[in-house]
């Protein structure tokens, strides 16, 4: 294959960037007395109501200090604007609201109001009703984010040890919605075992089952007619298919550079975006290898990527145009972080950014880019930065938002 580097010398097990120390056997840990209910009734219960929270929680960063508060004077005083941006606050409890200023250039822009959600939250998913679905380390919180509050917290079935913060802890982290509005999916960290998808019915905001996954399962998606669920696992080098029915589940393995170095590697698979024509999932790989799995067969081909950098978040535009977030080099030669634009023919271009990011969404229109600052590890920055996706001559702005923000959601 013309235009890519050799595969990278693994990094030692005991790497703690990117692997913690190797865990014992991989365990399906589900709760047995709530699974079991969960599975032969279809409901859960401990759904909690929350009153409204818009005060911003204190935090800093090593990157840039004090976290900038929301302004409450910029808050519509009735609905939420449409074009608003929605990060999860990694860094503390709450989701922010983001003002992305004049037309979303990010010029202007600021935090208007934050709420509170759980410990620690990762990412989210804002269904046609306004509603945000959030996986934080204790439960998926819900928020209204026309009112901005939270609606309730929905605890998990899945035990997956102490409520914690940080990288490598416990509970959610991928999460998705069905087409149709009716479910959600969220990827369950279970620490030093096997993960797990469990459904959510957005009715009644209960769990109605769950599926075993691999370890870590950063992130959550849906084929296009809904008819499975997609999970990747970061620690496993796999896709783990579960169907949306049965629950029943397959593993494909996606290691285009293979799987040495195990949990110490940095080559493993970390987002995925799902090709709508086809559904076909697409996995970037350092900025130099796009794995796409067809699913129903598990094959995988390798297409040549041009970023030659570590890579995180995925997203496509209306167009089909795949964006990718470069987070920074891991070797000597590797290039600083970048955004990939890349278009359906296979061509990109690269948009460098300053400083590490972790995730991406896209304006409604396609036109504009917003790439989370805030990293699962060291090196983050309390903010986003702003991508003209049409005009390539435009410097990315800056815009000040969240306490390490992960996942990203335009409403």
């Amino acid at each position: 294959m013309t235009g890519e580097r050799g595969p990278r010398a693994p990094l030692r097990a005991s790497d703690p960037s990117e692997g913690p120390p190797a865990p014992g056997p991989r365990l399906r840990r589900l709760a047995p007395g709530l699974l079991a209910a969960v599975l032969l009734t279809g409901c859960a219960t401990g759904t909690t109501e929350a009153a409204p929270d818009t005060a911003s929680t204190p935090g800093t960063s090593a990157a840039t200090g004090a976290v900038t508060a929301p302004d409450p004077s910029r808050a519509p005083a009735g609905r939420t604007p449409a074009g608003t941006l929605l990060v999860a606050d990694f860094g503390s409890d709450t989701v922010t609201f983001v003002d992305p200023g004049p037309d979303g250039s990010g010029e202007g822009g600021a935090p208007i109001a934050s709420v509170k959600a759980g410990t620690a939250p990762y990412g989210l998913v804002v269904g046609e009703d306004g509603r945000a679905w959030v996986a934080t380390a204790e439960g998926v919180a819900v928020l209204d984010t026309q009112r901005r509050i939270r609606l309730a917290l929905v605890p998990y079935a899945t035990e997956s040890g102490p409520v914690t913060t940080g990288e490598y802890r416990g509970g959610g982290m991928g999460i998705a919605m069905a087409p149709d509005g009716k479910h959600v999916y969220v990827g369950v960290n279970v620490p030093g075992g096997d993960g797990a998808v469990e459904v959510i019915d957005t009715a009644t905001r209960e769990v109605t089952g769950a599926a075993a996954v691999g370890l870590r399962p950063f992130d959550v998606d849906v084929s296009p007619d809904g008819r499975e669920v997609y999970a990747t696992g970061h620690d496993s080098f796999d896709v783990t298919a579960v169907d949306a029915d049965s629950l029943e589940t397959r593993r494909m393995e996606v290691a285009p550079y293979g799987t040495e170095g195990g949990l110490g590697s940095w080559l493993k698979p970390h987002y995925a975006v799902v090709r709508p024509e086809d559904g076909k999932l697409l996995l970037p790989f350092e900025g130099e290898r796009l794995a796409v799995l067809d699913p129903r067969t598990g094959e995988v081909a390798i297409e040549p990527m041009t970023a030659d950098t570590h890579q995180h978040g995925a997203a496509l535009t209306p167009d089909g145009t795949l964006l990718v977030v470069g987070t920074g080099p891991i070797g000597a030669e590797d290039e600083g972080p970048s955004l990939t634009v890349r278009s359906p023919d296979g061509t990109e271009r690269t948009v460098p950014l300053d400083g590490p990011h972790e995730d991406v969404a896209v304006s409604r229109d396609g036109r504009t880019a917003y790439v989370t600052g805030g990293f699962t590890r060291e090196g983050y920055w309390n903010g986003i930065t702003v991508v003209d996706l049409d005009d390539e001559e435009r410097e990315p702005v800056r815009l000040k938002a969240g306490n390490r923000p992960l996942g990203i959601a335009v409403l």
